[in-house]
């Protein structure tokens, strides 16, 4: 018997069901992705913020500071693990979208996830390619910045959403080949992929960050943050915003948006897995639509070579058989 095909309703169920039955192992995956990234960047900040407030005494003590490109070379100096840390922390990120796709099929037969580190590996066996995919996909990024191409970088962005996917289960296909891939699984269910994409962003970009700031809200976390970052914000110079028609914002509510901001990325970061998953099914059921209609307009005489092939091998037909099934095709 045939399997039904699954809803937009019915994967986006699916894919979070499987994300928080395996939460915990998630969230020890993502961990240094995703606060290694924070604790990178915030090094780099902490020690340019504290750099910056001793130069003048630095450059009193020794004379050879008092050159402006010793300045810069000392602060990139002093900046580079902070900038190793977060780099590293980013390159894992970008790969664990991937390797989540390869555990799917894992989870799909046991409902649990594990062997991370092999998963992770095959992504990182094809780095270059993979560095090729983020390539493209960045100089879509850049476009979609661009208020004159919103609108149909929303209408691409749709199109190009399983090019992961199809990176991690078509490994023979180039970075390109992925991105034309993607476009003809998605050509013809665009309204359902779309719905996809807006259950999958209401969750994991509003309602679960939004959720858990107010949770920290109620419980004095945010307040707590903030004031340790306070001293750093009233550090930084004020900024006359009045000329441009803005009204002045205070230092602490400057703070309570930064450390709100953070919060929420590192939650949407975390709840990457979610969306890989969700993509992931995604794709497969697209995949299975594409067959079914690719088996049905192919011609008599491909489907009796493809019977024969599973029967006998790839040995040579009766040239009598393959006229015959010739003119069924031209009937």
């Amino acid at each position: 018997m045939a399997k039904k095909n699954k809803t937009p309703l019915g994967i986006f169920t699916e894919a979070t069901g499987l994300y928080f039955s395996n939460f915990d192992k998630f969230m020890k995956y993502m961990t240094f992705p995703v606060l290694g990234q924070i604790i990178g960047l915030g090094l780099v900040f902490l020690i340019t913020f504290f750099y910056t407030q001793k130069i003048p005494v630095l450059v009193q003590k020794f004379e050879v500071l008092n050159d402006f490109n010793v300045l810069i070379l000392l602060s990139i100096i002093i900046t580079l693990p902070g900038l190793a840390i977060f780099v590293k922390a980013f390159w894992e990120y970008l790969v664990a979208y991937g390797a989540i796709n390869s555990m799917l099929d894992n989870m799909l037969k046991s409902g649990r996830v594990y062997d991370f580190n092999a998963h992770t590996e095959l992504i990182k066996r094809r780095t270059l390619p993979f560095i090729g995919l983020w390539f493209l996909f960045g100089i879509f990024s850049i476009a979609a910045i661009c208020p004159l191409f919103w609108i149909i970088c929303a209408i691409f962005a749709v199109y190009f959403v399983l090019i992961f996917q199809v990176f991690t289960f078509e490994p023979e296909l180039s970075p390109w080949g992925c991105v034309i891939k993607s476009l003809k699984l998605v050509k013809g269910h665009f309204a359902s992929t779309f719905l996809l994409m807006a259950l999958a962003g209401a969750l994991t970009y509003i309602f679960i960050p939004q959720l858990i700031i107010k949770l920290f809200s109620l419980g004095g976390i945010n307040n707590f943050l903030a004031n340790m970052i306070l001293p750093l914000i009233k550090g930084l110079p004020d900024l006359n915003l009045q000329m441009y028609g803005i009204e002045p914002v205070s230092k602490s509510d400057i703070a309570i948006f930064t450390t709100e901001t953070f919060i929420a990325q590192i939650l949407i970061q975390y709840t990457l897995p979610l969306r890989s998953i969700l993509w992931s099914l995604w794709y497969k059921e697209l995949g299975k639509n594409t067959e079914k209609s690719d088996k049905k307009n192919k011609r008599p005489s491909e489907k009796l070579m493809e019977e024969s092939h599973k029967k006998y091998g790839k040995k040579k037909l009766d040239k009598n058989i393959l006229r015959r099934a010739a003119e069924k095709d031209e009937e």
